[in-house]
């Protein structure tokens, strides 16, 4: 698999949770820096890896936010 992200700015679980989710991944690549940057800070407030598979899941379908 291509990695679409690579940057010392992506928290170590979204890279983890965005590396499990190809789709999700090729949307945050596709997404401008300043919404890149809203994602990366949202995950801030997030605190098990179950939460943060589900909002990586939500940048597919924005419907389960």
């Amino acid at each position: 698999m291509e990695n679409l992200v690579n940057g010392p700015e992506i928290p170590m679980g979204l890279g983890m949770a965005l590396a499990q989710n190809r789709a999700a991944m090729e949307v945050f690549a596709a997404m401008p820096p300043a919404s890149q940057q809203s994602v990366i800070e949202h995950t801030h407030q997030i605190s098990s890896k179950r939460e943060m598979q589900a909002y990586v899941a939500s940048l597919v379908n924005p419907q389960i936010r």
